[in-house]
């Protein structure tokens, strides 16, 4: 099996900006809740853990499919309540996300999920390179592994 070439993309800054702004889903216009953080959360845009009990958040509905699939499937996300980069997207699987459960979610045509990987060992890059030598995948969902909740999207470079 070869190496798989990948780019990690975060949530667009534009949705969090918009989420800081009005304190709503900009996605939906639900209202998003802001609170201390009670676990690591990732922050979706710049892709770092949270520092529990220091640091606040933003949880809105967010629909990572936006663009992909004409199919909505909203669910909840968390970014830093203070702007914070966006996670240039890159090449490199961020380290922060290495501790946490994740399962990574191959989707292919028709938005099927093809594969489908769950890693608590922070290896990551033997299971996004076994996700993409399934031919018919045309991308990966990054999901925490007990949240369920979405993180990140990896595209084949």
């Amino acid at each position: 099996m070869q190496s798989a070439q990948f780019i990690i993309h975060a949530i667009p800054e534009e949705i969090s900006r918009a989420a800081r702004s009005t304190l709503k889903s900009p996605q939906y216009g639900h209202p998003a809740h802001l609170e201390l953080a009670g676990g690591t959360g990732p922050c979706r845009q710049c892709l770092r853990t949270f520092d529990v009990g220091k640091e606040r958040r933003i949880l809105f509905t967010y629909n990572p499919f936006d663009g992909l699939d004409p199919y909505p499937s909203p669910g909840p996300i968390f970014v830093h309540e203070e702007a914070c980069a966006t996670y240039a997207s890159s090449r490199k699987f961020p380290d922060s996300l290495r501790q946490l459960p994740l399962v990574f979610e191959g989707y292919g045509g028709d938005r099927w999920v093809v594969s489908r990987e769950k890693v608590e060992d922070g290896v990551v890059e033997e299971a996004i390179a076994r996700i993409f030598n399934e031919p018919t995948v045309e991308y990966i969902h990054v999901r925490h592994g007990q949240a369920g909740c979405f993180i990140a999207h990896i595209a084949r470079s």
